[in-house]
């Protein structure tokens, strides 16, 4: 039975078993649900902090879980990651005071304020930058202001609340982060685990495209089906008038609408779009 840890709570827990879900698996349907056996799938779920899922995979109590990038690295290793997910994107990066520092080579001899202090000491050592990193839980904006840290290190989305705190972000991203899927580094790939990789990867491609129907006249089909040129190849097939085929394709969901504007004015009729909950491409 494969065992797969997945976050209880916070930003990636909802997401995370929504996909899940998507993908075919029993997911739980109380937060009081800790341990959930899917037989179906002969897989069993385990829902922990997702600060915790890297060092539960890493040691080899959990085959695969789903966590964080950042959680990942700032971890004592043993896991790795197998696929990125496509939801709970952030961006680490170091914010100061106006005019403490400019760039990271500025922070020599000072005082770094973070929670994730693997991820900034493997930053600085491969700057080459000499700092002081202090480890806080929770909330360091106010780092600073107490006198604590003279720099902090943190996740930012949209920088209000470093700017509340009389900071702001300078040189490049530390790191980008979003949900991945990560595994024991230590074992080989079961056909269970390649399984699970396959059903979440359909997930991520159904949610990126859509399914396009349409009708088009004979003389504009090389043009049409260069619109909408689909995966490999458009199905095509013969309507009861000759002059008319019926044309199916897969679309990325950002360009929906250009598509239909332009199979339009091609003299397409008929234009239907469809979502894909999951596929195997």
């Amino acid at each position: 039975m494969l065992r797969i840890a997945v976050p209880n709570k916070g930003a990636l827990s909802e997401p995370a078993i929504r996909m899940l879900s998507e993908a075919g698996y029993r997911q739980r349907r109380s937060t009081k649900e800790l341990v959930l056996v899917d037989e179906d799938n002969d897989a069993e779920f385990f829902f922990l902090r997702p600060r915790d899922i890297a060092t539960y995979v890493g040691a080899g109590q959990l085959e695969v879980g789903i966590t964080g990038r950042d959680l990942l690295l700032d971890g004592s290793g043993g896991a790795e990651e197998v696929l990125a997910l496509g939801f709970g994107r952030s961006t680490f990066r170091y914010a100061a005071v106006p005019g403490t520092a400019e760039r990271v080579e500025d922070l020599a001899g000072k005082r770094v304020a973070t929670s994730y202090t693997g991820i900034v000491r493997h930053d600085l050592e491969r700057r080459g930058v000499d700092a002081e990193v202090i480890h806080l839980d929770g909330a360091v904006e106010t780092a600073v202001r107490l006198g604590v840290a003279d720099i902090i290190a943190d996740v930012v989305e949209t920088g209000a609340t470093l700017r509340e705190a009389g900071l702001e972000v300078f040189g490049e991203p530390i790191m980008r982060s979003e949900a991945v899927l990560i595994r024991d580094a230590r074992i080989e790939t079961t056909p269970r685990i390649e399984q699970l990789i396959r059903r979440l990867h359909g997930v991520i491609i159904a949610r990126q495209y859509v399914m396009i129907d349409y009708d088009c006249r004979v003389e504009v089909l090389d043009d049409a089906c260069a619109i909408t040129p689909g995966i490999e190849s458009p199905t095509v097939s013969p309507l009861h008038d000759k002059g008319w085929v019926a044309v199916r394709a897969m679309v990325e969901q950002r360009a929906t609408n250009r598509v239909m504007d332009e199979l339009w004015e091609l003299g397409a009729r008929g234009i239907l779009v469809t979502d894909i909950m999951a596929c195997r491409l």
